[in-house]
């Protein structure tokens, strides 16, 4: 399986993510809730919740493809964020990867993480998943389909994942974009943002 199976549109790209293994430095993981996002309003996905909504800058770059590519960003300039760029190359989208579960090297990722967390919180929400892989700002741009790379994605076989509204985002707050594994305590909870619509009143 390779990135190509991922060079299409986000909400595809996000439902072959679930159950995807993630490995990154002594750990490896596999990926239980993940979020779609598109590109600019020019784009076929325009979506303005997107970092990419605003055209391509060199901050958002890798958004734009090829497919397969680590995309990594700071949230409120604190945690990283890892996303996988997943349109046809010059095309904006990317997956948020939300949540996943330790399969192996447990102990580096706790010690990674530097607080007592529950088994099933080592890689609950972006950030945590990134601090458990060791994942960081310099790995953005990575093959993850590169064999030698630092941090690398298997895709598994299609499975079934429930959907429901992305978490936080003020803007195309109501799109089922969320995807999620039913009945694993590592997915996140859900939080609307007090940003945005009533909901029903958005996309």
């Amino acid at each position: 399986m390779s990135a190509a199976e991922l060079s299409g549109d986000p909400v595809h790209s996000a439902r072959r993510l679930v159950g995807a293994r993630l490995f990154g430095r002594g750990v490896s993981a596999t990926i239980v809730e993940v979020e779609a996002y598109g590109g600019p309003p020019d784009g076929p996905w325009p979506d303005p919740s997107a970092h990419s909504f605003r055209g391509m800058r060199p901050r958002n770059a890798v958004m734009f493809g090829p497919a397969g590519r680590l995309y990594t960003y700071r949230s409120h300039g604190i945690h990283v964020c890892a996303n996988v760029s997943c349109g046809p190359d010059g095309v904006a989208a990317a997956v948020l990867l939300r949540a996943a579960v330790i399969d192996d090297g447990e102990p580096v990722a706790r010690s990674r993480r530097g607080v007592v967390a529950p088994d099933h919180g080592l890689a609950r929400g972006p950030g945590n998943l990134c601090s458990a892989l060791g994942i960081t700002m310099h790995d953005n741009g990575i093959d993850l389909f590169e064999q030698t790379a630092a941090v690398r994605l298997e895709l598994a076989d299609p499975t079934v994942a429930v959907d429901g509204p992305r978490v936080g985002v003020s803007t195309a707050a109501d799109r089922p974009w969320r995807f999620w594994l039913p009945e694993r305590r590592e997915v996140s909870a859900y939080r609307r943002s007090p940003r945005a619509p009533a909901p029903g009143d958005s996309d």
